[in-house]
């Protein structure tokens, strides 16, 4: 890891130490599960030139499947978190091997297709609860040892989650793997002519992708209590994009800084109402005539140094 991105991970995690006193605990668990489920968008849309419009079908259905586990199984967060995650994996196996053999924006409705199916499967599932979803899910105790009933307990327990995912994720784009999928990215036929077997690369992507929105969407649905066709539907694609896209799609911390300024606006301008959304598209316009390259690649395009 070069020393500047130690000195940023250092940062972030004495940011995150201390945000629990300057913040709400359940906003700033909102960021990280939402800068997760961004991180696992930029994965395939950064690294890999892959634009998914279906990401919200594993946040989804993994939040109904920890949801599900927690409250009618009784399994302990972890494990219900876990039992999401598979899921989402195992839909990522499925979609992402049909998925692939399409590029561009065929790729991209590909995946929306198969967003929608889902979404309607949560819609009829007896399970899913329809359109009131899955509510009062009790958070449990960790390991069936530490309850996390205590919001304080609850973050620490939500950032340890973020903080290895984000981890695992940044071996990954730096390891001969992750140099493979930039070169898919760059120049998908030279990678072809030197021998790669591209489709296995982009599924692999894809599936570890799935699994991290999976990860996300069940710590969500452990954190809030609650699992409905909000977290399936379609707008919820749109703007975990549209936080990579302001981050910064070509970083590896810019999804983060997406997930926390669009978060933040939702939150503290919900007396707006609908007006909401106009903010959030103001935002991004000028994000896009001022940083093209995203908040953080503006940064580091001045620095000099990726991010």
């Amino acid at each position: 890891m070069p020393r500047y991105h130690l000195f940023v991970m250092l940062g972030l995690g004495a940011v995150l130490l201390v945000a629990p006193s300057l913040l709400y605990p359940i906003l700033v668990i909102k960021i990280l599960c939402f800068a997760l489920f961004a991180c696992s968008v930029n994965l395939l849309l950064g690294y890999v030139g892959l634009l998914s419009f279906g990401h919200a079908a594993y946040f989804g259905m993994s939040s109904y499947v920890a949801a599900h586990a927690a409250k009618v199984w009784g399994l302990s967060p972890e494990l219900a978190i876990l039992c999401g995650a598979g899921v989402a994996v195992l839909m990522g196996c499925v979609f992402g091997a049909l998925a692939i053999r399409r590029q561009g924006i065929y790729f991209a409705m590909v995946t929306l297709a198969f967003a929608q199916m889902v979404y309607f499967f949560a819609l009829q599932a007896p399970f899913t609860g329809g359109e009131d979803g899955i509510q009062k899910v009790p958070r449990g105790a960790l390991f069936g040892l530490i309850p996390l009933s205590d919001d304080k307990t609850l973050y620490f327990f939500v950032v340890v989650v973020f903080l290895a995912c984000l981890f695992a994720l940044y071996r990954i784009v730096h390891s001969p793997f992750g140099q493979v999928l930039k070169a898919i990215r760059d120049n998908e036929a030279r990678a072809i002519s030197l021998g790669y077997r591209v489709n296995q690369y982009k599924l692999v992507a894809f599936v570890i992708s799935a699994g991290l929105a999976g990860v996300a969407g069940g710590t969500k649905a452990i954190v809030f209590q609650l699992a409905t066709l909000t977290d399936v539907h379609w707008t919820m694609s749109g703007e975990v994009v549209l936080m990579t896209l302001i981050g910064g799609m070509y970083t590896f911390f810019g999804p983060i800084v997406g997930a926390a300024l669009v978060v933040l606006l939702q939150n503290y301008l919900a007396s707006f109402g609908d007006w909401v959304t106009v903010i959030q598209g103001g935002v991004f316009v000028v994000c896009v005539l001022l940083f093209r390259e995203g908040i953080v690649g503006f940064v580091a395009s001045r620095l000099k140094r990726p991010l």
